[in-house]
This record gives structure tokens, sequence and C-alpha cells, in this order.
């Protein structure tokens, strides 16, 4: 995990020419106080790409769960012991990021909030072999892999449970879309 954020900040640099500290002082000079301000000026105004705006934002809103150094310890400390999980991870969030500008990533010390407007999801590494997607579809009748989420969250009312990257299909994308189209 340390490898690829020590990737990301050398790609921020190499593809804008700006290191992540010099980002951050062209965004706080904006006096922009929420996180999707950040993203959608990057992305309208220097062609960013969501990860590298998301990457900007919380380190330039220095939330407590969401600075730079934070962030890498919440994802990583989810994900210790559970390497089998983290490219099943990289593939969601792959996937999710594709949904729009305005999606926002927020880990917490147990799973990554997924929130446009509300939260429309959440991904928790529940087992050492298993990943919960908790998705926000009041309303969908549970079917399939899609279960009523019960008592695993409140703040979701299905739970997609995934294995493997194969288990990360089309259909499971979709549910999430659906939440984040609603949210």
């Amino acid at each position: 995990m340390d490898k690829a954020i020590a990737t990301m900040l050398a790609n921020l640099q190499k593809n804008t020419g700006k290191s992540l500290e010099e980002w951050v002082t062209v965004v706080r000079a904006q006096n922009f106080t929420k996180h999707g301000e950040i993203i959608k000026f990057l992305k309208t105004e220097h062609n960013f790409t969501h990860g590298f705006a998301n990457l900007v934002a919380h380190e330039s809103l220095q939330s407590h769960a969401a600075a730079l150094a934070e962030t890498t310890d919440l994802v990583a400390e989810q994900y210790k012991g559970k390497d089998g999980l983290w490219p099943v991870y990289q593939k969601l969030m792959a996937e999710i990021e594709r949904f729009g500008d305005d999606v926002e990533v927020a880990p917490k010390k147990a799973y990554v909030s997924l929130r446009r407007n509300k939260q429309f999801a959440l991904i928790q590494p529940s087992t050492k072999t298993r990943i919960d997607i908790g998705i926000n579809l009041k309303g969908v009748a549970p079917t399939g892999r899609l279960e009523a989420s019960g008592s695993s969250n409140a703040m979701c009312s299905h739970l997609v449970r995934i294995e493997t990257v194969e288990d990360v299909t089309p259909e499971v994308i979709g549910w999430l879309r659906q939440a984040y189209e609603i949210a």
C-alpha cells in the first residue's frame, strides 16, 4: 500500500508538474470548504482525474479521517492481514470512480464510506476473505446476491458479499450506480 501511495504521489508530480504540497496551496487559495467543490475545481479547471482530485481534496481539507497520512493508515489498517482483498477493493474503487465527479471517498476506521449528496454505499473488509458492500437502495426488493442488510449496518438497506475480483460483476456495479444516482 505504501508503494501505491508513493506511485500516486510521483504520478501526480509527473502528470501535473506540481507536487501535492503545491496543489494544496493552489486549492487553499480558492477558500473552498467542501470536498465536492475542490473535486469539481480540479477536474474542470485543471483536467484532473478523480483519483488525483480526491487525493488533493483530502489533503487540502485535512479532515481527520481523510488527511493523506491518516487516510493511508485507515485503509492500510483495514486490509492488514487481508492482502488477497486489496485487488478486490481496487477494482471496486476503479469502477465507482467512473460514476461521476461528485463521488466522495471517506475512509473510516472499519470501512470506506462512499457519498454523493448522502452516503450511497460503504466497502468493508469484514473477514480475511470477504468484503461486504453496504448499499443504500431503500425500496428495492432484495434479490439473489443483493441481500437485505438486516442489522449489519443501519445506514444501508442492502448487502452484497464479495470474495474475489471476479465477484465484482456488472450486476454489482449496477446496484452501486443505482444507489449513487439516487443519492
